[in-house]
């Protein structure tokens, strides 16, 4: 499957939830973001999908995703796709991969091994945080 086929099975799930108010490649700020959920007139969750790539593709991803939220948003998720080999040392490399971002403020303990939270200033208003999930999953090829 590529990045769109995993996406629209996160959709699905999403949708059966939220009512259909869940959609994928929406516009918002700037630009389109791979899951967005709106309830009534306010976005209640960003994600953007990637297949991992590197530590300095998942910071290439995470100034992406912040790019998208406005001031209102405040809850988004990372969803990383791993096919190489060796997902225990991706899961090792994603943390250390956000605390070197700019935006980065702290971490917050989830439990899961391949799960993690970081908050994060807002890009539009150092202020404001932002909680960012950051989920992995390994994906065979």
């Amino acid at each position: 499957m590529e990045e769109e086929h995993l996406r629209d099975q996160f959709l699905v799930q999403l949708n059966g939830h939220y009512e259909g108010q869940a959609t994928g490649e929406t516009f918002n700020a700037e630009g389109k973001t791979d899951i967005l959920v709106r309830s009534g007139d306010r976005n209640v969750f960003i994600a953007e999908c990637k297949f991992w790539r590197g530590p300095t593709e998942v910071t290439k991803a995470i100034d992406q995703l912040l790019g998208y939220l406005t001031w209102r948003d405040t809850k988004t998720a990372l969803l990383v796709f791993n096919r190489q080999k060796n997902f225990s040392a991706v899961l090792e490399k994603i943390p250390p991969a956000f605390r070197g971002h700019p935006a980065f403020r702290r971490e917050v303990q989830v439990p899961g091994e391949s799960s993690f939270r970081f908050i994060a200033a807002s890009p539009n208003d150092p202020a404001r945080e932002v909680t960012v999930t950051v989920l992995a999953f390994d994906v065979p090829k």
